[in-house]
């Protein structure tokens, strides 16, 4: 199946699939599988991280399909431990050897411990900086970051990040990152836009999809487009794989557009870890 899918420009001229296929929490064992299958559906953005443990998987899934390299864009991103500057040299180097690839697409710094590393985030991302130069990185962005942490990096550093990663969906619209990432041509990546499937049988979404004629996923992946956002489900079912990649021939109306804005709980809507609190250093 060709893809459908429309690249989208970042601030430093490279451009992005804007569906993704991503690996968080799936088991190295299904990774090969997963990833193959997305990319035989046209999938060609992959989101993977060191954290996740599967980044050779998708490198070999990548090999296995025949693919060039060039036509698949591979994002991975800094683990935790690794924010001193000689610790993300090193680790950086692991992921292109797990990846066996001399080069990522995007790389991100995957949180920004504001609570660790006596809240330096910016040498990490002056690291970061050097895998762009050398050209190891195409792009590099940041996961995760609040506002207050865009606008240090803004201070100290020279590189605008091209993509800021964090979790929106219609339950957690984290309104004020996106207009933040929005005013200054940051790029904003969604994770979780289905909020790990808690929106998926709320009654207004069900409703438009009935609608519609589709599945609530694919409305909720519809409405993140339409938002101009960067999305990357996660499902190991091939059914369902295929279902996420068909949103690019329907279009929601602005009536559809805010009745699903409008399900925003704020910050008790949040799913994941609050970026300004969590610290956690995998053993």
């Amino acid at each position: 199946m060709a893809s459908t899918i429309p690249d989208i420009s970042l601030n430093d001229g490279n451009t992005i699939p804007q569906l993704g296929f991503g690996v968080f929490q799936i088991p190295p064992a299904e990774t090969v599988r997963a990833v193959r299958t997305a990319l035989d559906v046209g999938y060609r953005h992959i989101d993977t991280a060191q954290m996740y443990g599967n980044e050779a998987e998708v490198g070999q899934a990548v090999r296995e399909s025949g693919l060039d390299r060039g036509e698949v864009f591979i994002t991975s991103k800094l683990n935790n431990p690794f924010h001193r500057p000689d610790d993300a040299r090193r680790a950086f180097e692991s992921t292109l050897a797990e990846l066996r690839t001399d080069h990522v697409d995007l790389f991100l710094i995957h949180w920004p411990l504001p609570t660790r590393y006596d809240g330096d985030f910016v040498s990490t991302w002056r690291t970061l900086e050097e895998f762009r130069r050398d050209g190891r990185a195409r792009s590099i962005g940041v996961s995760n970051f609040q506002v207050a942490h865009l606008e240090r990096l803004a201070a100290e550093t020279e590189t605008v990040p091209a993509v800021n990663q964090i979790e929106v969906h219609p339950y957690f619209g984290n309104e004020e990152v996106r207009a933040y990432d929005r005013a200054h041509n940051i790029l904003t990546e969604a994770w979780a836009p289905i909020a790990q499937g808690r929106v998926l049988d709320d009654p207004t979404l069900v409703d438009l999809a009935e609608e519609l004629g589709r599945t609530v996923a694919q409305v909720v992946l519809r409405w993140h487009v339409q938002r101009g956002d960067i999305v990357f489900p996660k499902s190991v079912t091939p059914k369902r794989i295929e279902e996420n990649f068909q949103i690019f021939d329907f279009e929601l109306d602005d009536t559809a557009m805010e009745r699903i804005t409008t399900l925003d709980k704020g910050e008790a809507g949040r799913q994941g870890p609050n970026p300004d609190t969590f610290d956690y250093i995998p053993a």
